[in-house]
């Protein structure tokens, strides 16, 4: 009985735990439709609990070895797996236009590998303890996030006919008109010189604008395309 006992409590309970809170936190991200969803969440927490249970009971596996030659040090282990999960996390991120796109979802792969971390080693009130504070930053804080006042960030891209002489200053008025201030505005040639494209990025208070700005660029005979891309995680 002691046997099964120690099996429960050296390596069912933490690979139970490291399972729970892969799946508590992919469920959060699969719900959000974030491209690492459930199944990438477990697996990175399951990896990372088994890689350290390797670690920490070196010496049921290698048994044949003398005692006096083997060193553990789960330490090496755990800073090789975090390492690691940062080629994962890399995957998760991508750029579209001016904005980067899934560094929450890259925080919450590096944070689910290392509460597996935790789990392995069966330190279970700090991987529990962890695990509620993830799932929270991730759910409530959410909710107070977009509650909170904040700064409204939008990439733009216009494209005028290089005949009508792109209005820079004309756009500059239109977007400080609509509550924007652009930062530094960039300028380029395109179409093999038939268009001039204007990009930038503008700051604000007021998310609504941003279809104010598209019906305004719509409505110019000189706007060829566009683009206007609030940031968003």
């Amino acid at each position: 009985m002691d046997g099964w006992s120690d099996v429960f409590t050296d390596f069912v309970l933490p690979i139970v735990g490291a399972l729970f809170a892969g799946a508590l936190i992919g469920f959060e991200r699969e719900y959000r439709g974030r491209p690492a969803g459930l199944r990438t969440h477990i697996l990175v927490s399951l990896a990372s609990a088994f890689l350290m249970l390797a670690a920490v009971h070196q010496m049921r596996w290698l048994s044949d070895t003398p005692a006096d030659v083997i060193r553990i040090d789960p330490v090496r282990m755990a800073h090789g797996i975090l390492t690691g999960i940062g080629f994962l996390c890399g995957g998760v991120i991508f750029r579209h236009g001016l904005s980067v796109h899934g560094l929450t979802t890259a925080a919450s792969l590096w944070i689910t590998s290392a509460l597996g971390t935790l789990y392995g080693v069966g330190f279970y009130g700090l991987a529990i303890s962890g695990t509620v504070a993830t799932f929270v930053v991730l759910t409530v804080l959410r909710w107070v996030d977009k509650k909170m006042p904040k700064t409204t960030i939008m990439d733009v891209e216009v494209r005028y006919r290089r005949a009508d002489q792109a209005p820079e200053a004309e756009f500059v008025a239109l977007v400080r008109e609509l509550g924007f201030e652009p930062a530094t505005i960039g300028h380029k040639l395109l179409h093999r010189g038939e268009l001039i494209e204007l990009y930038t990025t503008l700051h604000g208070s007021n998310a609504m604008k941003a279809a104010a700005l598209s019906q305004r660029l719509c409505a110019d005979d000189r706007v060829m395309e566009f683009e206007v891309n609030p940031r968003a995680d």
